[in-house]
């Protein structure tokens, strides 16, 4: 081997090294955004009625994988198939994220091994998305769809948010009563998420059209008890504020970010209900949803540091 290819070979970690740090933070946003936007095209082919639009899975149609052409065809396939495709697009981006959290060998075993959780969750909804279909759009594999991706979410948002600190031994920059409340808030945002998932199980935009399962449940009477849970969890949130008014930054400002979030879902909430849950307010309260989950996730992370 000459010199020039001992070089090369000896500068090659180093060059995969300079990229990895160059591009791991907008890989972790990336995944984090991606996360959210299934979100927002997994209510869209619920809330058109396209859950069936591809009658199987993986295929799209019986020995076709995109929608097959012709002149009944409606535009539901490719709402589905969309959504299908940007599951794709999202499995490179935590393949991405994989390699650039696994490849830190400074870092401890638990950040890195987190790093794989992003593609193992992207896998498992392609499964559940597929037994959903299966089932003919069962509301109970809908609402744990949904629910897996809030997970995805908040996983994302951890990795982000762990990408940027140290390892050391988690410090608290906020007091005790603040860390009390910590679970009792992050509890209280997963029962408002699965109630949410239920109100919808329980109303008008459970699935599809044709085939349109229910949950046996009075849905005005849901979208009360959701109320009052996300009613609950803005009193804890508050009381969070005011605790870590003088905490150091950037706790006080995720915190009135959540705030803005919880505000922006309780009006689109109120509104949707009001006028008979029209689709494009329904999308918005996921997108909200998604965003508040996140949003949540990093001011409970900002409640400590690590050197």
């Amino acid at each position: 081997m000459s010199r020039t290819e001992v070089d090369t070979a000896a500068d090659a970690p180093r060059t995969f090294a300079r990229w990895r740090d160059r591009w791991t933070r907008p890989v972790l946003i990336a995944n984090l955004i991606a996360q959210i936007a299934i979100v927002v095209t997994g209510g869209a082919v619920r809330l058109t009625g396209s859950g069936l639009g591809c009658s199987t899975w993986p295929q799209c149609e019986p020995g076709h994988f995109t929608p097959k052409f012709h002149e009944a065809l409606t535009i539901h396939p490719y709402i589905e198939f969309g959504n299908r495709t940007l599951t794709g697009v999202l499995g490179v981006i935590a393949l991405l994220v994989a390699i650039v959290v696994w490849t830190r060998r400074d870092r401890v075993a638990s950040y890195r091994w987190l790093g794989f959780a992003p593609l193992i969750g992207v896998l498992a909804q392609a499964v559940i998305g597929g037994i959903t279909v299966r089932v003919d759009l069962h509301p109970g594999w809908v609402s744990t769809h949904f629910l897996v991706s809030m997970l995805l979410i908040v996983t994302s948002a951890i990795l982000l948010d762990r990408s940027a600190e140290g390892d050391g031994a988690p410090r608290p920059v906020v007091g005790t009563w603040s860390r009390r409340l910590a679970p009792v808030f992050a509890v209280l945002l997963g029962v408002v998420l699965v109630l949410g998932a239920i109100t919808t199980g329980a109303g008008p935009h459970s699935g599809d059209d044709e085939i349109a399962y229910r949950f046996a449940i009075d849905p005005l009477l849901m979208a009360r008890v959701h109320a009052a849970a996300v009613w609950l969890f803005t009193a804890v949130l508050v009381t969070l504020l005011v605790l870590n008014r003088r905490a150091p930054r950037p706790v006080p400002r995720l915190g009135m970010t959540v705030a803005v979030l919880v505000v922006l879902q309780g009006v689109i909430g109120y509104v949707q209900v009001a006028t008979d849950l029209p689709i494009l307010l329904v999308v918005l309260h996921m997108a909200a949803a998604g965003m508040l989950t996140a949003g949540s996730t990093r001011y409970l992370m900002s409640f400590r540091v690590r050197d």
